[in-house]
């Protein structure tokens, strides 16, 4: 190999740590925005936290979600395939309504929670629940609001459930990615449908402080 060669060469070496550098600086500075909303941790509402999980090792603050409690009108709730409200819930009553009510889900039925405002801060959600025979299961989604799409749902999981009221683990929102995407915050929503048998749930909770 030449000399002049070689040259070329060492110096298209240095040259591409040079190039990643300020690719890197370029990109920190047009996404600066996004990246202080992915590591946000405060609340993007007023809603007032508890700690409903701690008598199952869980010391997060969580807000209910709006009529998650199903102890008053379901404004904003979207229930097809049957689901409806049903006297009865979790006997913990950690939303504060001893022997309220739940919401049925029938064979196939469908609810969906209103869409609530949501960042970085709000990565994780559960809820109480138990099925009705053998084979309740329950499909959940998040929903999200996007302006030129509309509603767009993605699954996170599939909960089976067990003859007795329990809380799910805790369950991601995707918030970081969404968040980010959408300047910072985005609306979201829950769908749970029935996916074998009949099931209730109750007591919705969405964790708002990353803790």
């Amino acid at each position: 190999m030449s000399r002049t060669a070689r040259a070329t060469r060492r110096i298209g070496r240095r040259a591409l740590p040079l190039a990643g550098t300020i690719a890197a600086i370029a990109f920190a500075a047009s996404s600066g925005s996004a990246q202080a909303a992915v590591i946000s941790t405060g609340a993007c509402n007023n809603a007032s936290l508890t700690t409903p999980f701690a008598p199952w090792g869980d010391q997060s603050s969580y807000e209910l979600m709006p009529g998650g409690d199903f102890s008053s009108a379901l404004s904003g709730w979207t229930l097809s395939g049957g689901a409806r409200v049903t006297a009865g819930g979790e006997p913990a009553a950690v939303a504060g309504a001893q022997g309220g009510n739940s919401l049925l889900l029938p064979p196939g039925a469908s609810a969906q929670t209103p869409f609530t405002c949501v960042d970085a801060a709000y990565p994780t959600f559960r809820f109480f629940g138990r099925n009705d025979d053998l084979l309740g299961t329950v499909a959940v989604s998040i929903v999200y609001d996007e302006p030129l799409v509309g509603q767009v749902a993605v699954p996170v999981g599939t909960v089976t459930l067990s003859g007795a009221w329990q809380p799910t683990l805790p369950m991601l929102t995707l918030s970081a990615v969404q968040g980010a995407l959408s300047g910072g915050t985005a609306q979201v929503a829950l769908r749970f449908t029935a996916v074998l048998g009949s099931s209730q749930i109750d007591d919705v909770f969405v964790d708002p402080r990353m803790t």
